[in-house]
């Protein structure tokens, strides 16, 4: 029924399938986005110069200890691990269909 005969026998996907494939690469892409940006953003100077943080000089000092800056560095680890997994997913399910 979604088959489209415009001479070639490769039939394309419906609309719907096409769609729910570009959502879930971008769901990808951004989540490995997301944390690349929390790997790296804690070890540089931007971490260090948020100006938002002045008026709490405590909170400013846990923000820049090492344990936080690694544990938000673990959080974009777990979360690039997490797009990869998806992007696995997705290509075999790819592979298994096509």
């Amino acid at each position: 029924m979604w088959r489209r005969n415009c001479g070639s026998s490769a039939a394309s996907p419906p609309p719907r399938v096409r769609f729910l494939a570009l959502a879930a690469l971008l769901s990808i892409l951004s989540s490995f986005l997301v944390g690349a940006v929390l790997v790296v953003s804690p070890w540089t100077s931007l971490w260090e110069s948020n100006w938002l943080l002045q008026p709490w000089p405590a909170l400013r000092g846990l923000l820049l200890s090492p344990f936080t800056r690694g544990a938000v560095s673990g959080l974009g680890l777990v979360n690039v691990l997490v797009a990869l997994s998806d992007l696995h997913g997705v290509l075999a399910l790819g592979r298994k269909q096509g």
